[in-house]
């Protein structure tokens, strides 16, 4: 048997990648998103970043993009959108013009109770227990936390 037609290691089987565990989980996760947040008029980023503001309304694009772990550049297109559906209020400091406040909209704050629902679509998808999702996200939070380390 010649290089070229060596079986591939155990180690570099597609199915044996937990890069790819998370990545393809994460995709399916999305598309069970998907219908749930089109009735909300919103996309999965979008829903993430409203989140965010449900949880502590009146935070700059700064500290938005901090916790979601993006770039405050990629995040300004969809904030943009979220203000032209009426969901927020971008405004630049008074003390600093480089930095954008964001605020909702009282638009933005009642579509937290029509989102409410969505928490246990997504129980009733995974098919798991909440005792069981907790136990998954802590050790997800867990990896997340060490995988940060070594950036």
């Amino acid at each position: 048997m010649n290089a070229d037609t060596k079986a591939p290691s155990e180690a570099l089987l597609l199915d044996s990648q937990v890069c790819f565990a998370l990545h393809s989980t994460s995709l399916l996760m999305t598309k069970v998103y998907k219908p749930l947040l089109q009735a909300l008029g919103l996309t999965y980023p979008q829903y993430l970043a409203m989140l965010v503001l449900w949880e502590q309304d009146r935070l700059t694009v700064g500290e938005i993009s901090q916790r979601l772990l993006t770039d405050p550049g990629s995040l300004t297109p969809l904030l943009k959108r979220l203000e032209s559906e009426g969901l927020l209020n971008r405004t630049r400091s008074r003390e600093d013009e480089r930095v954008v406040l964001v605020e909702l909209t009282e638009k933005g704050k009642a579509l937290r109770d029509e989102a409410q629902k969505v928490p246990h679509c997504i129980l009733e998808a995974s098919g798991r227990t909440v005792e069981r999702l907790r136990k998954l996200q802590a050790e997800l939070l867990d990896l997340r936390e060490s995988l940060q380390k070594n950036l």
